[in-house]
């Protein structure tokens, strides 16, 4: 035998025993052997055996272990590299990982091939924002992998999990060729930022390119949102095309269309697909659960839940949350308790999507100190716990918190997506917080979140109800893609500040757009008739709600057709709509009514809508505050004090009024003769130089209203005080002269205030932009954009 030839086959046969070894070790310990027997055989330098060792213990975690093994080899080659970048990917150590892949770049002779480009993608998800995934983008164009099949499907997931959605779009329509892999991952990815619409339109797409094979992933990725947008025509299609492609029998398929008929409703067909698996698996029964309770089918829920723990399966996190009642939360909260003492007593409470859960379903039962609690208790805080109990105080109205929290978010360095601005743009908007919803506008911009409809769609409904009504509409038009909610929302706004005929053309060009109006459309151009004395245009939408587009109305919809015929005088039309109505009109009917009786001081009809209001809703001081107020007008004074009477016999308390404004981004609030704020005597002699020059400017103060056993002089007074006239004077004292003053009441601005508005908005020059629980009043030179009717 030639000596020459016969070593390195000695060698081989030698370097495939130490593989073979490799191969088979399954703990630290093994590999441990292994390498001695390795440095003994002479092999400690050969780098397939030194790659294979340093493999397998990254595989093991023993990361530590294997960079000083990586560091004992003078001369590795890429592949040796790659393996160590991978290691330090999957092990958590990203920073190592690019530092590794710096060095690759920078002190070797080595060149980057794709899968050193992808696996330092990988790892650079594990950073806090895609700057360095950009960075590795930049040099893997420059490298000559730009359009690289594989890197290209790794910066897309990464754009896509940094919500980064322009940049995952542009470089996936850059592409030029797209495989099964990057259509799946680009689905998915939107899926999982809520862009529904576009992950569906996507996926028809791949299904219409003829090159492309789909897989069961490929099916499994759409199903989601075809569920969430009870897109039951879709679902069916993706059902047929796992048919034909002989994948219907697939587990994790008949999972998802669990799963999706599930969410439309259709517990039926779930159910019929669960019998057909052999052996449900825990996943299985997972959609399963979920699908009974988020369809309010708790008996059937509870059952399944029985039988798997019966079985000997042990539930998982994905078991408990689709136990918990979260979309039909009312009249279950024993059943949300037990399931919390079931998760203490497992341990499993901890678990970060069980404590989400349970945050939802406590404040959806307004049960928010227990949702607090809960996420108090969450060792580990996810973002869609911060998002949980963030959405959780805005629902209940407790916006300061909302915003104090999303605060404490942004300190603690999460990250926030699509779903936290879109709660935080509510809280704003209930706030009427303008600087900070400006703020959170910047963000959206900083963070790509432009492109997300729901985003957009919040910052429509913040700015409108914050009053840049302009900018709401700037917004409106930018936006491409537009859901009935976007409509909505922009049509709801037109009507909170009187802008009735933009409102109608809007609600026109919605209809032309092929968007299909839902009750909530109809309820907002019915607002905005209400507000803009629209009365035959209000009963042609009211006409073509029911008839032609055949929208059951509800107690809202006849509210506000009572509310314009009373509104323009027409009460006696208002009360006949009222004994048409086909079903039993409700408090929100008659004190529609009620009010309208007010503005046209009608004390016959106002005695017959409070007669019904005081039966159906005997405990709502509003409505006798509002009688008395109409018989104060009409000079009945005994029976002003007669209601009067009453309220306080009954110990029936009024929502006192409150006013806020915002001054460099401070919010500050003023009660009726308040005189707690730290510039109090400045806001007086502010006052009183104002009550001066309206005096002389024609003003005089409305007190019919007030209490009628005081005299005129002390009436003057109370007015006078009252909490928008406080911080509209702050507002003059407090910021630059000429600029606009914004300020929200919490009760409907009374008409010596919107009368004193004016005068002050004339005398000074300046714009005054007020939001009452009704709608918004721009003020300026004088007049009102409501024109007096409101």
């Amino acid at each position: 035998m030639n000596f020459r030839t016969a070593l390195p086959a000695a060698l081989e046969r030698n370097r495939n025993f130490f593989l073979s070894l490799l191969n088979a070790s399954t703990t630290l310990s093994h590999l441990a052997q292994a390498h001695a027997q390795i440095i003994v055989g002479g092999y400690r330098n050969d780098i397939s055996t030194v790659t294979k060792l340093t493999h397998k213990l990254c595989d093991l975690r023993a990361i530590g272990y294997a960079r000083d093994l990586f560091l004992s080899v003078s001369k590795p080659d890429l592949f040796l590299f790659n393996v160590v970048i991978k290691g330090y990917s999957t092990n958590g150590s990203p920073r190592s990982s690019m530092s590794l892949f710096a060095h690759l770049r920078k002190n070797t002779g080595l060149r980057p091939d794709n899968f050193t480009y992808f696996f330092a993608v990988s790892a650079s998800a594990g950073f806090r924002d895609e700057k360095v995934g950009t960075v590795l983008h930049s040099q893997a164009i420059v490298d000559g992998f730009g359009f690289d099949l594989f890197i290209g499907s790794a910066l897309v997931d990464l754009y896509l999990k940094f919500s980064k959605l322009e940049l995952a779009k542009k470089l996936f329509d850059e592409m030029p060729e797209r495989d099964t892999v990057l259509w799946n991952t680009m689905i998915s990815g939107l899926v999982k930022n809520c862009c529904l619409e576009d992950s569906v339109l996507v996926f028809k797409d791949m299904v219409a390119d003829a090159e492309i094979r789909l897989d069961s992933t490929s099916l499994a990725a759409v199903l989601p949102a075809a569920g969430e947008l009870h897109q039951l025509r879709v679902g069916m299609g993706i059902q047929s095309l796992a048919t034909k492609l002989g994948l219907h029998s697939h587990v994790h398929i008949l999972t998802g269309l669990i799963s999706f008929y599930s969410k439309c409703g259709d517990t039926g067909t779930a159910t019929l697909l669960f019998d057909q698996i052999d052996r449900p698996d825990l996943v299985s029964y997972n959609a399963m659960i979920s699908g009974y309770t988020c369809n309010n089918e708790t008996d059937s829920s509870l059952r399944l839940f029985k039988e798997l723990l019966a079985l000997g399966e042990r539930a998982n996190s994905s078991t408990i949350v689709g136990l918990i009642p979260v979309f039909f939360p009312f009249g279950h909260l024993g059943l949300t308790l037990c399931i919390h003492c079931f998760c203490v007593k497992s341990g499993m409470v901890s678990n970060p999507a069980i404590s989400t859960a349970l945050t939802t379903v406590y404040s959806r039962l307004n049960e928010i100190e227990l949702a607090r609690q809960v996420f108090d208790e969450s060792i580990e805080k996810s973002l869609a716990s911060w998002n949980a109990m963030i959405s959780g105080y805005t629902q209940n109205g407790l916006t300061d918190a909302a915003i104090h929290l999303f605060q404490n978010m942004q300190t603690s360095k999460v990250q926030p997506n699509p779903v936290t601005v879109t709660s935080i743009l509510s809280a704003c908007a209930q706030l009427g917080a303008l600087s900070l919803g400006k703020w959170v506008h910047d963000l959206v911009k900083r963070e790509g979140f432009h492109s997300n409809i729901y985003v957009m769609t919040a910052l429509i409904d913040m700015y409108a109800k914050c009053g840049s009504i302009v900018e709401a509409r700037r917004i409106f038009d930018l936006m491409q893609e537009k859901n009935v909610v976007t409509w909505n929302s922009m049509i709801c706004g037109y009507g909170l500040h009187g802008h009735g005929k933009e409102a109608l053309d809007l609600f026109t060009k919605m209809l032309q757009s092929g968007v299909s109006p839902s009750g909530v459309t109809f309820l907002s151009a019915l607002y905005a008739c209400s507000h803009a004395g629209l009365v035959t245009e209000g009963d042609r939408i009211f006409h073509s709600m029911v008839h032609d587009h055949g929208v059951e109305p509800l107690a809202e919809h006849y509210a506000c057709m009572v509310d314009i015929f009373g509104r323009a005088g027409k009460l006696e039309k208002a009360l006949e709509f009222i004994e048409r109505m086909p079903v039993e009109p409700g408090p929100a009917i008659w004190g529609a009514l009620l009010g309208a009786c007010m503005i046209h001081k009608d004390t016959r009809l106002a005695h017959l809508a409070s007669k019904r209001l005081f039966e159906l809703d005997p405990e709502n001081v509003g409505y006798y505050v509002l009688l008395s107020n109409i018989y104060s007008v009409d000079k009945n004074y005994p029976q002003a004090a007669s209601i009067r009477q009453v309220v306080r016999r009954r110990s029936l308390a009024k929502t006192p009024g409150c006013t806020l404004i915002e001054v460099g981004g401070l919010p500050h609030v003023f009660t009726s003769g308040d005189r707690s704020h730290p510039q109090t005597k400045a806001i007086y002699a502010e006052l009183e130089n104002l009550m001066g020059k309206m005096t002389e400017a024609g003003f005089q103060a409305e007190t019919v209203t007030a209490l009628h056993d005081v005299e005129d002089e002390e009436k003057e007074l109370m007015v006078k005080v009252h909490s928008e006239k406080l911080a509209i004077a702050f507002g003059l004292i407090s910021t630059e002269p000429g600029s606009e003053i914004r300020i929200i009441k919490n009760l409907r601005v009374c008409i010596d205030c919107h009368t004193a508005t004016k005068f002050i908005s004339k005398i000074t020059g300046r714009d005054i932009v007020v939001r009452d629980a009704n709608r918004f009043h721009h003020f300026k030179d004088g007049i009102c954009s409501c024109g007096d009717y409101w």
